[in-house]
């Protein structure tokens, strides 16, 4: 099987996809690897070619391998997640309408150019966490415990600044420790870990069961948003689990055999031409489980050899 990856600067030396990448090639299947922003593309040339079974984007949320992997989505190419997918949770506010409409429990957002606009939110409301709607990995995510506040929060990154749009959310209690839900091939792992906006806590991260109420959430979210690897932060707030973010394809971390089960999922699904997984049983008894690494040999057989 060929297989290209779009991996950003910020990810060419990140155990995802590198290790996953790694395993591909040898389990005999051939990866070749594009870096947006960081050479020349012959784009059209090589998704005209067609020669790839599936597209896979590791990138940074505003960068430009999505509309790359949106361009082999468009040749009628396999992408992993599916591209029109990935655009619906990088876009935080638009992931929060469609979380809303849904039915999924997610805070109440609000949005605007500037931080200063927050200031209509009523003071009820507050304190609010305040992030990028294109941010990741945490980035410029700010807690602003009140309206007079605002001012001294203003980002320093571009954004709110004329250079993209912010959300606001009302802050949801909690302990300090957020739970990151991950979800490869249909299967959920849960993992504990301390809040970016709780820095006082201590640093540790670590394995932990998942309640029948949490999995059910965290399956319904791949099947709004139609992802297969992603990850669900959710905070465990007075009223119960939140979801705060969605990510695609995260670093699943804590995920036993995390490049095995990664890899395997990649392949599957672009065995099937990016079709979905059964997503996983809500509720199941045995959603922290292990399951038996995919053979030496390699899951499909590696038809097609060598690396790019």
């Amino acid at each position: 099987m060929r297989l290209c990856f779009l991996v950003e600067e910020q990810y060419r030396h990140d155990g995802m996809p590198v290790d996953v990448i790694r395993q591909l090639r040898s389990w005999g299947h051939r990866v070749d690897v594009l870096r947006p922003g960081g050479s020349l593309l012959r784009l059209s040339e090589t998704v005209r070619a067609g020669r790839h079974d599936a597209w896979i984007l590791k990138t940074v949320s505003g960068g430009p391998g999505l509309t790359l992997l949106e361009a082999a989505a468009g040749a009628g190419l396999t992408t992993v997640n599916d591209a029109r997918a990935i655009r619906g949770v990088r876009d935080k506010a638009l992931a929060a309408v469609t979380a809303e409409t849904h039915g999924l429990p997610v805070p109440v957002t609000y949005a605007a150019m500037r931080i200063e606009d927050f200031a209509e939110i009523p003071a009820a409301q507050y304190p609010l966490v305040v992030k990028p709607a294109d941010g990741s990995s945490g980035r410029a995510v700010r807690l602003v415990p009140s309206p007079d506040r605002l001012a001294r929060q203003a980002p320093r990154d571009g954004h709110g600044a004329g250079g993209g749009m912010l959300i606001a959310q009302p802050y949801v209690p909690n302990s300090g420790v957020d739970l990151k839900v991950y979800c490869v091939d249909g299967e959920l792992y849960a993992t504990e870990r301390c809040s970016p906006l709780h820095p006082d806590q201590p640093a540790s991260e670590r394995q932990v069961p998942l309640s029948a109420e949490v999995a059910t959430i965290a399956a319904r979210v791949g099947e709004v948003f139609g992802l297969d690897l992603y990850g669900v932060d959710v905070v465990l707030g007075p009223d119960g689990p939140v979801v705060v973010d969605v990510n695609d394809f995260p670093s699943f971390r804590q995920v036993p055999d995390a490049v095995a089960r990664v890899a395997w999922a990649i392949l599957r699904l672009a065995d099937a031409g990016g079709a979905r997984p059964r997503a996983a049983a809500a509720g199941a008894a045995a959603l922290l489980s292990a399951q038996p690494s995919a053979p030496a040999g390699g899951p499909l057989g590696g038809s097609l050899g060598g690396d790019a």
